[in-house]
């Protein structure tokens, strides 16, 4: 049995080995209603025990009405109360629901596009291509959409309606909703849970791409790892050019957690839940409180969905100016669209009885196995496509799900490289103008907001989103389809 003292809250987390990628933090307080399972190699679990990532998972599994054990991803890093790559599942009726296990940026996801274009044929307009997108996809922090006019009624219709709202409109075409997690539109959403605030923040942000971790890249297929399960996601030969859009819900959403973080600390008191962190703030899932919360984060997770469909539409429309012919005719397909913050009612098999219960993934990826009836219709017979970006400049993986995932980890797997290092620890390390240097060396491409956002998102900043992958595949949890390096980055 190993250990780590940790830094923050001076607790000693014991840890058991299962196997080279299977960890367990067994109930070593009383509290905890079940244990910890870590999914990590050494090298990714070294780098857990650096911060309150073990601490935090040893927390939730003292949260109300939690099943089986409280998850860590390969990519777990600490977080805002739940560890980052964390995923809980508690009782529909008889467990909690904590935004602190969606987090601020709800429904931060990841599309991917598929295009008929080869690395080859596009090098000669990769310059040209960038500087559209970056013209026509408004980056950076507060960055407004200035030609998409959203009324306050148009808002509350697409919170509700989800991309299909924008594609009634011209932006999107017909089939896209059906390559989407939850078809585009969570179905509970309910626009008088959100707060004026939140709707404020929102009304001008469609279509952009924001700041931080938040990207777009124009990538080719590096390697394929499954020619059959690829071809069946519109991923048909090395050096294809795809695209891959990664941002979330904006201020709107980031107000909804704010707002009801506050409401869940007043229903700790009123319910009289015990927590050992105040930032577990809950409710009980049948309560008033935590309803609420569910029909505003729906709102905001329609938000983000839409997010990502006006900027793909715009990504199509950068495309059509460059090549002077239809996006259609370039392939520029939707493959998938994930979430990867995210709360929702699923119904899962737990001591060989059908449970429904409370998923919550924070930083974590859906990966339901072939058969399952929430996997589209073209892509059933292979299981849901898992997209997982990289840090920028290094790879993103197109990965499957699997039903070990289902039988592990209430059908997810990671999200991302995860960081190794605080954003202003980064600014301190690197110079933007440097990182962009090193990058347009190798061929990349890269337009950005501010040159300090390329220092905060430097690769060494992250993980290595390849030993991410590849835990994920040796686990089981989701399989390696394909890797994609980037051509160009935009950045918010």
């Amino acid at each position: 049995m190993g250990g780590n003292e940790n830094r923050a809250s001076n607790e000693k987390v014991p840890i058991q080995k299962i196997n080279d990628y299977m960890w367990q933090i067994p109930k070593y307080k009383p509290e905890m209603l079940v244990p910890g399972m870590i999914f990590a190699s050494q090298k990714l679990l070294e780098k857990m025990k650096t911060d309150r990532t073990l601490w935090q998972c040893s927390n939730v599994a003292q949260l109300p009405g939690i099943y089986k054990h409280a998850v860590i991803l390969p990519d777990g890093h600490e977080g805002y109360g739940f560890p980052i790559g964390g995923v809980a599942a508690t009782d529909y009726e008889k467990g909690v629901i904590s935004p602190g296990g969606v987090g601020y940026d709800i429904n931060c996801g990841v599309r991917l596009l598929s295009t008929t274009i080869t690395e080859k044929e596009i090098r000669p307009k990769l310059s040209l291509l960038a500087e559209s997108i970056f013209r026509n996809v408004p980056s950076g922090l507060g960055s407004r959409r200035k030609d998409l006019t959203i009324s306050n009624r148009n808002l509350e219709d697409l919170a509700v309606d989800g991309v299909q709202w924008l594609i009634d409109r011209g932006l999107g075409w017909s089939g896209d909703a059906e390559h989407c997690e939850e078809g585009g539109c969570m179905s509970n959403a309910n626009p008088d849970k959100v707060s004026k605030t939140a709707k404020s923040r929102g009304l001008t942000q469609i279509g952009t791409l924001g700041s931080g971790n938040h990207f777009l890249e124009i990538q080719k297929v590096d390697k394929i790892f499954n020619e059959k399960t690829a071809k069946t996601f519109g991923i048909e030969q090395e050096g294809q050019v795809t695209v891959m859009i990664h941002c979330g819900s904006r201020g709107y959403g980031h107000q909804v957690c704010s707002d009801y973080l506050r409401v869940m600390e007043h229903a700790v008191e009123k319910y009289n839940i015990k927590l050992p962190d105040r930032e577990l703030a809950c409710a009980p899932g049948n309560s008033q409180e935590a309803k609420d919360y569910i029909e505003a984060m729906a709102c905001a997770v329609n938000y983000a969905f839409c997010n990502r469909q006006a900027i793909m539409h715009w990504v199509r429309q950068s495309f059509q100016q460059v090549y002077g012919q239809d996006p259609e005719k370039l392939g520029l397909k939707l493959v998938y669209d994930v979430a990867h913050n995210i709360a929702k009612a699923e119904t899962h098999t737990i001591d060989e009885e059908n449970k429904k219960v409370w998923v919550h993934r924070k930083g974590a990826t859906r990966a339901f196995p072939p058969g399952h009836m929430d996997v589209p219709d073209d892509y059933r017979s292979e299981g849901q496509p898992v997209l997982i970006p990289g840090s920028m400049g290094t790879s993103s993986w197109v990965l499957v799900g699997t039903q070990k995932a289902m039988d592990l980890t209430f059908g997810s797997t990671a999200h991302g490289a995860g960081r190794m290092m605080s954003r202003s620890a980064a600014k301190r390390q690197y110079w933007g103008g440097d990182i962009k240097a090193s990058l347009e060396k190798r061929g990349i491409t890269v337009r950005a907001a501010s040159a300090s956002v390329l220092a905060e998102e430097a690769d060494s900043a992250y993980k290595n989103v390849d030993m991410v992958a590849e835990t994920s595949d040796n686990v089981g949890i989701a399989t390696k389809v394909a890797r994609l390096v980037p051509l160009a980055v935009v950045k918010g």
